[in-house]
């Protein structure tokens, strides 16, 4: 098979519970009515100013297809896909994948667990990190415990308060730093469940420095807890919050393989926390095997990425280069974007319904991310290959000098582009 064309298959990525391999069946029977609640949360969503987006059917499991050749910048994918030595660890164990896994997840936690100096009992692997994010954010809000959470932001909080009838109060972010108002996180609410952080923040690829979020730990009521999502955090060169774990701290990280590792279709990653706090996720799904255990070749390949020391300060350059490229040519052009993005990703001003320049970027045959309600002419840019990044630049520049066009109803209504929300 040519790999140039397996790498463009759309692949699925780590943030839909529902969509996570071996998880499915397992999640609507261990909280009835979640696929229902799911739709409800979009219809809801949407009319209180959150997102648009029609939901799919979730008994459609048929995916919309760019067209052959299409740029795949929208998704936050990292296109280098698995390292070296994770596809030959697949290669390696998956004829032994007729056997229960019996030695790489334990290893894997071994090794995670080392590199942060935490106790046994302080870390679980799952498929993926969405998984447990939802577990994280349902175990601790409700219909008496509100969730708190940055605006813009990825969107899973948000869902997760209407799914568990909490209310979520959304906090905009600093407008000259883009991070979060831990301050006015802090009063929106006296006694929230939760405070959600993503760091670095997704849309805007922005962090919140560590002192900020230390802070807000030590300042939040009694109860709540701190959930910090660090899906992105190998990119930047910030400090993790995964010690305030180790210190017995009310936090709860997550992490994925699915970004700077590239194994978002492979599907591996890690919920830190207190015991406490981790046996609180049974109180959404009974044990871990009903929300889907690993599979055996995801844990050799993440135990594989995450032993080679080189493989993340390798290809945080290679992002921060196509990165700075990208950046530089939209100076050189005039185009105003997020500053400050310590990620994969990038949110460039467009001037006009964000909406309308995905659907005529799409008909240069590039595929760009979302917009959100709160910056509604400002598009979400994925970091691709150099080569990527060239045919953004090509297609950004013809598209901007053209006059705008209406989004096509098709993009409405269908949601072609592809994005992490998907499986995305």
């Amino acid at each position: 098979m040519d790999f140039q064309k397996f790498c463009s298959i759309p692949a699925f990525s780590r943030r839909n519970f529902l969509r996570t391999a071996g998880m499915a069946s397992a999640a609507v029977a261990s909280v009835p009515g979640m696929a229902h609640a799911y739709q409800a949360a979009a219809a809801q969503a949407a009319a209180s100013g959150g997102s648009p987006r029609p939901r799919r059917n979730p008994d459609d499991w048929e995916i919309p297809r760019e067209a052959p050749g299409t740029v795949i910048i929208s998704s936050n994918e990292n296109p280098l896909g698995p390292s070296a030595n994770a596809l030959a660890a697949i290669t390696k164990y998956a004829p032994t994948g007729g056997r229960y896994d019996r030695m790489h997840s334990g290893a894997t936690l071994k090794a995670i667990s080392d590199e942060f100096g935490l106790k046994k009992g302080y870390v679980r692997l799952y498929p993926g990190s969405g998984g447990p994010l939802d577990l994280a954010l349902m175990s601790n809000i409700g219909p008496d415990k509100p969730l708190v959470h940055g605006d813009p932001t990825y969107e899973q909080g948000p869902r997760a308060a209407v799914t568990m009838k909490a209310k979520a109060f959304a906090v905009p972010l600093d407008q000259k730093t883009y991070k979060y108002d831990v301050k006015a996180m802090l009063a929106a609410h006296p006694n929230p469940g939760a405070y959600y952080i993503v760091n670095p923040n997704n849309p805007t690829g922005t962090m919140t420095p560590k002192e900020d979020i230390v802070w807000l730990v030590k300042n939040k009521p009694a109860g709540s807890v701190v959930i910090v999502d660090e899906a992105y955090h190998h990119f930047s060169t910030h400090e993790s919050v995964i010690d305030l774990v180790a210190a017995d701290q009310d936090v709860i990280v997550l992490r994925t393989f699915s970004k700077i590792y590239g194994m978002a279709g492979i599907r591996a990653g890690f919920a830190f926390g207190r015991p406490d706090l981790l046996a609180k996720f049974e109180t959404i799904a009974s044990s871990d095997r009903q929300i889907g255990s690993i599979s055996l070749v995801s844990a050799a390949a993440a135990h594989a990425s995450l032993i080679d020391k080189d493989l993340v300060p390798l290809r945080r350059k290679i992002n921060r280069d196509n990165l700075d490229n990208t950046l530089a040519f939209l100076e050189k052009n005039n185009f105003k974007y997020v500053p400050g993005s310590q990620s994969n990703m990038f949110m460039v001003n467009v001037n006009r319904p964000g909406r309308e320049v995905q659907a005529a970027m799409l008909g240069e045959k590039v595929a760009i991310g979302r917009v959100w309600p709160i910056m509604p002419t400002y598009v979400r840019v994925t970091v691709g290959t150099h080569d990527e990044m060239q045919a953004f630049q090509t297609a950004f520049l013809k598209v901007m000098n053209e006059p705008a066009k209406p989004a096509t109803a098709h993009l409405d209504m269908v949601e072609h582009i592809p994005h992490e929300l998907y499986r995305v």
